[in-house]
């Protein structure tokens, strides 16, 4: 860690936070599809609900969202939102029907949408803007460590004790969150602020989200990074959620494969997170660039070594997906991290509930092509496809890289100037 960061209390206070919730998330998710889907055995549409429930509210609402966490302290927003969580997971320990479970997670939906971009606001409260590329770095490897570790302890907890304690677990971790988001100190970034835009308490919901969306769309760099975000994991959950079906056809697969590549993927995406929190002075776009190039030879080589049912799977496949979960951390770490660092403070919500919109909106139909394809095309044509419109990506965007820096050094300029004619 960042030795300043190192010494940020407020910074590390958040972080505990982020990684008690993140394990609670995955321990209720996990136990939400025991319950559902074991103990109700609930059909294939009821299971795709679970998921939309949850991704439906934070991709409609997350500008909204957005705007709000930054009218109102975003501290309060995170406390409310984890203590109302707290009591929903509560409720779910109770539930004896899949619409209460639908009703639950939805609003849990909500709860999140305004959450994420808060939580995002709040980091650029406490952190200089000098350590922001690491402190995002660690945002996202607490991020991947969850994912390997939550599922992991979930099902050993569900296993020995069944679904309801899980619930009870998580509720706690809600609690424990918001706990320790009390004790938040103020941001130095707000302090600083606060006296430019003090007025902004007076402008109207409407007018602050259109200023929001104008400020997105006039920085070329924040368009063309979202675009490339939110295509790349599009395209990406077209073979992500068919990875189950593709390992099916190999003759030596394991039952328990499926779990090692998920892992793996997880595993990366830290290692990639390590490796940015330690060497901050990179180039965005040809980052993001390598890394979207990275995540479609992983999963075109996973089609092609599959195709030819090579053995040792056990070995092979989970480095592949180690291979695309460091290239994914290449693409989403560095664009979060630079645009932590572009965004003035009193707009952070409203940006990260765009970016939050747009990757969620690619989660949602990502998948529902994907499952199309694999019917018409099948499965291995499906994951040749994607690797391939994947480094076609790849390659132009880093054929217009030099066009997209030069907009956003215009912008940066421009920025300045308006600061600089800013009354203080």
């Amino acid at each position: 860690m960042d030795v300043r960061l190192g010494k940020n209390k407020g910074f590390i206070i958040l972080m505990i936070a982020q990684l008690i919730s993140g394990l609670g998330d995955w321990l209720s998710i996990v136990a939400i599809i025991t319950l559902v889907g074991l103990n109700w055995n609930a059909s294939a549409m009821e299971m795709s609900f679970i998921i939309l429930c949850l991704a439906v509210p934070m991709a409609l609402l997350g500008p909204i969202a957005g705007t709000v966490a930054d009218r109102v302290s975003r501290k309060m927003l995170m406390m409310i939102s984890d203590w109302v969580r707290a009591g929903l997971i509560l409720l779910l320990a109770f539930a004896d029907s899949i619409w209460t479970v639908y009703v639950c997670l939805f609003l849990i939906g909500m709860l999140s949408a305004v959450f994420i971009p808060a939580k995002n606001g709040k980091l650029k409260e406490l952190v200089h803007e000098n350590h922001m590329k690491s402190a995002m770095s660690i945002t996202s490897m607490i991020d991947s460590g969850t994912k390997v570790l939550g599922p992991l302890l979930s099902g050993l907890l569900v296993a020995a004790f069944g679904t309801k304690l899980v619930f009870y677990i998580d509720s706690a971790t809600f609690m424990i969150s918001a706990l320790l988001i009390i004790l938040l100190p103020k941001g130095v970034n707000v302090i600083n602020e606060q006296k430019d835009f003090k007025e902004s308490g007076t402008t109207s919901f409407k007018e602050e989200f259109l200023e929001g969306m104008s400020f997105i769309k006039g920085n070329r760099f924040f368009m063309t990074g979202m675009l490339v975000l939110g295509i790349s994991l599009l395209i990406l959950q077209l073979s992500d959620s068919q990875i189950i079906v593709l390992i099916r056809g190999l003759s030596d697969v394991s039952p328990d494969l499926f779990g090692y590549i998920v892992t793996a993927a997880g595993l990366g995406m830290f290692f990639s997170g390590l490796l940015l929190a330690k060497k901050t002075d990179y180039n965005t776009l040809q980052l993001m660039f390598i890394g979207v190039c990275g995540i479609g030879l992983g999963f075109g080589m996973m089609a092609v070594l599959t195709g030819l049912d090579l053995v040792l799977s056990s070995i092979w496949a989970p480095a592949m997906g180690l291979i695309a979960g460091f290239a994914a951390g290449l693409v989403f770490i560095p664009f979060q991290a630079t645009v932590q660092t572009d965004t003035p403070v009193h707009m952070t919500g409203r940006v990260f509930g765009v970016i939050n919109s747009v990757t969620t909106t690619a989660t949602i139909i990502g998948p529902l092509l994907g499952g199309m394809l694999v019917t018409v095309l099948g499965v291995i044509p499906t994951f040749l496809l994607t690797g391939s419109l994947l480094i076609a990506t790849s390659i132009i965007g880093y054929t217009f890289k030099s066009k997209i820096e030069r907009g956003k050094i215009d912008v940066s300029e421009s920025q300045q100037g308006a600061q600089g004619a800013a009354p203080s």
